[in-house]
């Protein structure tokens, strides 16, 4: 890699979970109209800009596999390998997924939600194995090992998930000279940004991945960033 390499990080776009406000994880819930309208925007954008990909990674879960495919078709890129991965899944909120924020602030108070949505190792309560919401119930994980089924997830479990996929996989590729985007979530993405700025545990729960923006990020040597910026 004898210059900057450009590594481009895409939050999926906006879902009607996320319009309201409804703990979602490793539901897998559908991109919708607008998250669509967001995925073509960004495609567009990254094309007006020059940007160009070899190849692109995101998760098992289909509002990131169909925002994929949105910017791709934008870019005329359709024909490229995407690679899936259940390690760049969203955070699992176990119990509270498909739970809306305000019903579990009646029930449980809202400092209680926010330490579940916001702080680095709080836990939220986990699901039951026999929880038809358990990941180990679907077919799309029925590869994984027992000890990689997650009931639940901190932010804190999502970066220890994240980031061995990142070592082993990824960033070898962007050594190579690969020109690579990665369409994810709003968790997996912060486990990243964490671990390529070096953010603190207490300072990485208060960073927001808008949907549908595509991030920049300038490497230098041994992958370090040089800079990162938001296209507009």
């Amino acid at each position: 890699m004898t210059e900057n390499a450009k590594l481009v990080l895409l939050r999926h776009g906006k879902t009607q979970f996320n319009k309201d406000k409804i703990f979602c994880g490793w539901t897998d819930i559908e991109l919708g109209g607008e998250g669509e309208k967001e995925a073509r925007e960004a495609g567009k954008k990254l094309l007006e800009n020059g940007y160009s990909f070899d190849l692109a990674y995101t998760s098992y879960l289909r509002r990131a596999i169909k925002t994929t495919w949105a910017v791709l078709e934008e870019m005329n890129l359709m024909w490229l390998p995407v690679f899936k991965h259940w390690r760049l899944n969203e955070r699992h909120y176990g119990a509270l997924q498909g739970i809306r924020h305000e019903e579990m602030a009646a029930k449980a108070g809202q400092e209680q939600v926010q330490k579940w949505r916001r702080s680095f190792d709080v836990r939220p309560p986990a699901l039951e194995k026999n929880d038809p919401r358990y990941p180990g119930n679907e077919a799309k994980y029925f590869a994984l090992k027992k000890s990689e089924l997650p009931a639940c997830e901190s932010l804190e479990d999502t970066i220890k998930r994240v980031l061995p996929y990142w070592k082993k996989e990824i960033a070898p590729t962007i050594r190579k000279g690969r020109r690579v985007l990665i369409s994810a979530h709003g968790n997996s993405l912060r486990a990243l940004v964490k671990h390529l700025d070096g953010i603190p545990d207490d300072e990485i729960p208060k960073l927001e991945i808008p949907t549908g923006r595509p991030l920049v990020y300038e490497l230098g040597p041994k992958l370090r960033p040089v800079k990162h910026y938001y296209l507009e």
